[in-house]
């Protein structure tokens, strides 16, 4: 039995079409405190940040039960490098645990902080996503107020790139009213591009009342275009989705992008994967794939 590595299961959902995996989440709750975050929805104290009891000492066990090549993201709940993990290094060493038993690893994130462990990273079939959703820094400072500015994120980018480690994009949430403009986009992905990302996924904001709340409440300038534009949404699995059909103008603009730069595209629990480059993973886990392949996995966790 797993104790700490949990099989992913987006909440039974019919539109993620995310391949098997095992998920890693080394805290409870996350420091970003981002207004669109949906896990206010299911976790206590949520903008509260704290680490999983004897995680390291339970990762090792379930290691133990793990067969190389498996794939786990970290994380699909709280980021990994939210703000305690500056002085815990949990992640770090969790990392470096799952590598050297031969795991293939998905690192989720919007924290400048990993490149810390870019040296880990590029000893391993490990990849990063990096989330960025405005080029705008006082707006990315009201939306994620507790997260590292834009510039920094693409700086890790460049960074990860030039030490050997795959990279891609997540542009999302897309919000109306905040950063569905093209030239938000374009601007985004360029810089993404310039960085090194090869892979971007994308989404919009899936609406539930506490983050329409603070969303509201951090940005009241788009309080018109966002009430508007969910006013007429679809209910889906206790969430209010844009109408498709905004959907897919809003996906397209990524996607034309992010093809006449040559990157590969995907949506995310959108119910569009006709839009996503056929033969990639929608996550970017397929990035691991490329990443350095050690020869022997070590021992001695």
């Amino acid at each position: 039995m797993l104790r700490v590595l949990r099989p992913f299961d987006p909440w039974k959902s019919p539109l993620c079409t995310c391949p098997p995996q095992l998920t890693l989440n080394p805290y409870t709750g996350c420091g970003h405190r981002c207004a669109y975050c949906y896990i206010t929805a299911y976790v206590r104290d949520a903008f509260n940040p704290r680490p999983k009891r004897d995680l390291i000492a339970r990762l090792i066990s379930d290691i133990k039960r793990l067969r190389p090549g498996t794939l786990v993201s970290m994380s699909l709940s709280s980021d990994p490098y939210t703000p305690p993990e500056g002085e815990l290094g949990l992640t770090g060493r969790a990392l470096d645990l799952l590598l050297r038993a031969g795991a293939r690893v998905l690192v989720v994130t919007k924290s400048s902080l990993v490149v810390r462990d870019a040296d880990v990273l590029s000893r391993g079939r490990a990849a990063v996503m990096l989330t960025v959703t405005t080029p705008n820094e006082d707006v990315a400072s009201r939306l994620e107020p507790g997260a590292p500015p834009p510039g920094d994120r693409f700086e890790a980018m460049a960074h990860l790139t030039a030490t050997g480690v795959p990279v891609g994009l997540r542009l999302d949430p897309i919000i109306p009213g905040v950063n569905d403009s093209p030239e938000d986009v374009r601007e985004i992905l360029r810089s993404a591009r310039s960085a090194g990302a090869s892979h971007v996924v994308s989404s919009t904001y899936k609406a539930r009342p506490g983050s329409m709340k603070r969303l509201l409440e951090a940005l009241p300038e788009a309080a018109e275009a966002l009430r508007s534009a969910y006013r007429g949404g679809e209910r889906v699995g206790g969430y209010v989705y844009l109408p498709r059909s905004e959907r897919v103008r809003l996906m397209e603009i990524v996607r034309r992008e992010a093809l006449e730069l040559g990157m590969t595209f995907a949506t995310c629990r959108e119910g569009l994967h006709h839009m996503n480059t056929p033969g990639v993973a929608c996550d970017g886990s397929h990035l691991t794939l490329a990443a350095r392949r050690p020869g022997v996995a070590e021992k001695g966790y």
